[in-house]
């Protein structure tokens, strides 16, 4: 029995022991089969998906959204008209945790003449015990609460609330052996249809002292070789042309696999996939980047010449206090080695911004470093307090204004950087993968092997040329793109 002794007052449920496939079967049949009692007089059962912070985040949605599907929901975009809505949360900045306890508010609204309404939050988030305090108090009508590792028990649970009408189950600390074993093969709807993400592994090890993510996603988990490439292969089967690898650190895949395989391996190993197609990674770790990765890169047929690699800061003193393991000097001979191999490469970085106590010395020495480094784009943020981090116990005695200060000039040598970058490329022919049609009239909006967006003048944009490579010469430059004609 499911739950013995829970608010749940439901027939006992037993399944046998069988394949986890098998069992996701067996719960999106339930599901379907019961929607009619629970929604009572309607033909259609509507899923909102919302989705906060990172790729991983959006690429665990596209699988909630096909187990929904799977599962006799249509999906829509409006929170209104749902009858079912999940919020897959992230939990590495308050802008984002803000973000979700205002759209629970909106949602708070909405059950108050939608009394069937599920409401279900999942992801980063109520893997802090704060956050769940919070939302046992302010937001009681939640019915379902996950944390990282849900997909196992997604459906198992969620059967169980559409069985009753006015259960509210927490499912809290969800880490355990049991929920961060690797599922395969979860239906997945995708948001696009010329770029797709494929997650390599999950969790983190590194322990950053600003980053809750290794506390809320667990330790490092790798997908075996096979499973990726076969997942790979049939997306690019299916004409997609540019594969995102995702992992929290892509560089250490391969840890605990039986397999001897690392991620140069595994980057060589996709490579051999015939066709026409990008593979791009992220995200990096500058402490475990090695050589023999920049070579496969370099010798790649279908890696373009980017690279993401967040270094954080430019001062040792803080990367210490970061707990990055690297130093200044260390990076910077691995982005001197990238250069020498990878002709015409694009880096791009995150920068942290007002870690606690940063002086206007250690500032400006991350100020120096983008100015050697030259990267074509940054992620620059402000440094945000993490409850249960390392970097959250430190007195911070600089005032946030000053931090704003410092961000604001920081961009504005990032721009003026990113400007000049832009006005070398000018005259030239780039390749790009056209992605979507742009608003504008006769242009199409693409992105070059580095990551740049282009947008490409066309006679007649109405011709399918979404999905394509192309040539186009590049005739003018601005702060955020290019400008060129197809040729």
């Amino acid at each position: 029995m499911l739950y013995k002794g829970s608010v749940f007052e439901f027939v006992p449920l037993i399944i046998k022991q069988k394949k986890k496939s098998e069992v996701l079967k067996d719960y999106s049949t339930l599901i379907k089969e019961i929607l009619p009692l629970r929604f009572k007089g309607k033909e259609k059962y509507l899923a909102y998906v919302g989705t906060y912070g990172c790729q991983q985040n959006f690429a665990d949605s596209e699988k909630i959204s096909g187990l929904l599907k799977k599962s006799g929901f249509s999906l829509t975009k409006e929170k209104s008209i749902a009858d079912l809505i999940v919020f897959n949360t992230c939990a590495i900045r308050t802008h984002a945790e803000n973000r979700v306890f205002g759209n629970l508010g909106i949602v708070k609204k909405i059950k108050e003449y939608n009394k069937n309404l599920v409401v279900v939050v999942c992801g980063c988030m109520p893997q802090q015990d704060r956050v769940l305090k919070t939302m046992k108090e302010s937001f009681p009508f939640v019915n379902l609460v996950l944390g990282t590792n849900y997909l196992k028990k997604f459906l198992e649970l969620l059967y169980e609330v559409i069985s009753n009408k006015n259960a509210k189950i927490t499912n809290n600390k969800l880490l355990d052996d049991s929920t961060t074993e690797i599922l395969e093969d979860v239906p997945t709807e995708r948001t696009g249809k010329v770029k797709a993400s494929v997650p390599i592994m999950y969790g983190c090890d590194n322990f950053c002292s600003y980053c809750i993510v290794p506390y809320v996603r667990g330790r490092e988990r790798s997908r075996e070789p096979d499973k990726i490439a076969s997942e790979v292969r049939k997306l690019i089967d299916d004409n997609y042309r540019e594969i995102l690898l995702l992992g929290q650190n892509v560089n250490s895949y391969g840890k605990n696999l039986k397999e001897n395989v690392n991620f140069a391996q595994l980057l060589k190993r996709l490579d051999t996939i015939p066709g026409e197609y990008w593979i791009r990674f992220m995200t990096s770790h500058p402490k475990d980047i090695t050589k023999d990765l920049i070579n496969v890169i370099a010798d790649s047929k279908h890696i373009p010449e980017y690279l993401h690699l967040p270094v954080q800061s430019g001062n040792d003193h803080i990367l210490s206090k970061m707990n990055r393991k690297y130093k200044v000097s260390e990076y910077l001979e691995t982005i001197d080695y990238i250069k020498s191999k990878i002709p015409n490469v694009c880096i791009s970085s995150d920068i942290i911004v007002g870690f606690p106590n940063e002086t206007e010395e250690e500032f400006l020495n991350t100020i120096d470093l983008i100015k050697k480094v030259r990267y074509i784009s940054l992620y620059t943020f402000i440094y945000s307090r993490r409850s249960g981090t390392l970097a959250a116990k430190i007195e911070d005695k600089v005032p946030y204004e000053e931090k704003v200060r410092r961000l604001n000039y920081l961009i504005d040598v990032q721009n003026e950087i990113v400007s000049e970058i832009f006005r070398s490329y000018v005259g030239t022919v780039q390749k790009v993968l056209v992605e979507s049609k742009s608003y504008e009239p006769n242009v199409l909006l693409a992105r070059t092997g580095g990551n740049i967006v282009v947008k490409a003048l066309s006679d007649d944009s109405r011709k399918d040329l979404i999905g394509k490579f192309l040539n186009v010469k590049i005739n003018e430059s601005t702060r955020t793109h290019l400008v060129g004609s197809i040729t």
